[in-house]
C-alpha cells in the first residue's frame, strides 16, 4: 500500500511595503527565489498598505508578514503598523529601514511590529527576519537591539523588586515565548503568565515585552538571542 504524501508547508505569503518602486522590486525579485516564501502584494506607503490587505483578505490571500518600510508618504510605516495590527492581528510586521536609533526601533515595536531590519542588512538576513516573524519569533538587527537596549533605563535595582516566579516569566519572554507559551511552561493559565509579564513592566518602568526581553539580556538575567 502506498503512502499518501506528506502535503508540504504553506508558503509564507509576504506583502511588500516601500515608497521606492526600486527597493520594493529589489525585494520581490529576491524574495521569489527563496523557497516557502511568496510575495503576494506591494504597496508604496502606510495608506496603500491597508488597502491592498483589504484586498488580499477578500481573496483569501492576507498575508503572513509584511515588510513595512518607515518614512513614507501619506502614512507612514508606524501608523500603518498600529493599524494593521488593530485590524489584522495575524499578519506579523517586519520593518525595513535604513533608521537605527531608539525612538525609531521604539516607536515600531509599541505599534505592533515584531521584527526590525537595516535596509543595508544581506538578503538573507531579511528572509530569516520574515521566517521568524511567521514562526512568532522576535528579528532585531544588532544595531536596532543595542540602540534600543542602550535606552533602556531601569536601573539594576529594579530586578530585586521581582519576585522568583517573575524573574523566570522575564527569562521566558527575553526568549521569545508567547503568553500561552509562558503559561504552558511554567504550569499556569495563559491569563496568569499575561499578569505576571504586566507586573514585570510595570516595575521595570518598561513598555513593552521586547523592552523587558532587551533589559534583561542587558543585565545577564537572561542570554542573548542569536542574531
Amino acid at each position: 500500500m502506498v503512502a499518501d504524501p506528506v502535503p508540504a508547508d504553506p508558503d509564507i505569503r509576504v506583502l511588500v511595503v516601500d515608497d521606492h518602486r526600486v527597493v520594493r522590486a529589489g525585494l520581490t525579485a529576491f524574495l521569489a527565489t527563496e523557497d516557502g516564501i511568496e510575495v503576494v502584494g506591494e504597496a508604496a506607503d502606510g495608506q496603500a498598505a491597508l488597502d491592498e490587505l483589504a484586498v488580499l483578505e477578500r481573496a483569501g490571500t492576507l498575508p503572513d508578514v509584511v515588510l513595512m518600510d518607515l518614512e513614507m508618504p501619506r502614512m507612514g510605516g508606524v501608523e500603518a503598523c498600529r493599524r494593521a495590527r488593530e485590524r489584522w492581528p495575524s499578519v506579523e510586521i517586519v520593518v525595513v529601514t535604513s533608521f537605527a536609533d531608539g525612538d525609531s526601533v521604539r516607536a515600531a515595536l509599541e505599534a505592533g511590529a515584531n521584527g526590525y531590519v537595516l535596509k543595508d542588512t544581506d538578503a538573507d538576513g531579511v528572509a530569516r527576519a520574515i521566517r521568524q516573524a511567521a514562526a512568532g519569533h522576535m528579528h532585531l538587527d544588532p544595531a536596532a537591539a543595542r540602540t534600543l537596549s542602550d535606552s533602556l533605563r531601569a536601573p539594576r535595582s529594579a530586578a530585586d523588586a521581582l519576585t522568583p516566579r517573575e524573574r523566570e516569566v522575564l527569562v521566558l519572554v527575553a526568549s521569545g515565548a508567547s503568553n500561552r507559551e509562558v503559561g504552558r511552561r511554567l504550569g499556569v493559565t495563559e491569563r496568569t503568565a499575561r499578569t505576571h509579564v504586566s507586573n514585570i513592566l510595570a516595575k521595570l518602568d518598561l513598555r513593552s515585552r521586547t523592552q523587558a526581553a532587551l533589559w534583561a539580556v542587558r543585565e545577564g538575567l537572561a542570554p542573548a538571542p542569536d542574531a
